[in-house]
């Protein structure tokens, strides 16, 4: 067996530790990969070239990105922030774990695209929650208002990854059904996305305890 196109991860792992541009990194892994397992240079770029061309994701983050940052140029964020000012009894703990709730059944339903950190967190569920927890519990400090926006990705997170496999027609269910059907244990998505959901349901509670717990310590703070 020939163990040297395995030397593409060490040049990720290597240049990633020496914090060189990320782009160059993956690129070159991926010439080396390609070139030590005996294609030549031109099929290894043909090969970039068609999965490019196939996915496309760079060309969809350059539509999006740009759209996002004419909003919140003309003023998104404080519009956000000015509608959770002018709700009656709303918090930061509220907020997240209505965007938790909101985020995981979406995901299940494979609406996992809906939500996102740039084009839902940083524009509309960071600022949201911000200025819920400072409408709660007066003004916060630098740090205070750096975990509430962390908070706000993780639960974007939890949410997308506990609940995207309920769906499923999702990748990760179909890779995890060809793996136990290779080991001889044939299962179908449906009944795998059925598993995922006692898991989907202890992550929600779980980290809606988390976002309350915080939110009361941020209050317990504040005093």
């Amino acid at each position: 067996m020939n163990y040297w196109p395995l030397a593409g991860i060490a040049i990720v792992v290597l240049g990633f530790a020496l914090r060189f541009n990320p782009l160059l990194v993956v690129v070159s892994a991926a010439l080396a990969t390609g070139v030590l397992a005996g294609l030549a240079p031109l099929a290894v770029i043909e090969a970039l070239g068609k999965a490019f061309n196939d996915n496309r994701y760079i060309s969809v983050t350059w539509i999006i990105l740009p759209v996002i940052g004419l909003l919140e140029r003309y003023g998104l964020q404080q519009r956000a922030r000015a509608v959770i000012e002018g709700m009656r009894g709303a918090t930061m703990g509220k907020l997240l774990v209505a965007y938790l709730a909101f985020r995981q059944i979406a995901s299940a339903l494979g609406m996992k695209d809906i939500g996102g950190h740039p084009q839902a967190v940083r524009p509309l569920v960071a600022p949201m929650a911000e200025a819920a927890a400072v409408k709660t519990h007066g003004d916060l400090s630098e740090d205070a208002r750096d975990e509430v926006k962390a908070m706000a990705a993780a639960t974007d997170n939890v949410g997308l990854f506990f609940g995207e496999d309920i769906f499923f027609a999702i990748a990760s269910i179909l890779l995890i059904q060809g793996v136990l059907e290779g080991a001889g244990y044939p299962l179908t998505s449906l009944e795998l996305s059925l598993w995922a959901i006692p898991t989907a349901i202890c992550a929600f509670v779980i980290h809606a305890g988390r976002i309350l717990a915080f939110d009361r310590r941020l209050g317990r703070a504040s005093k």
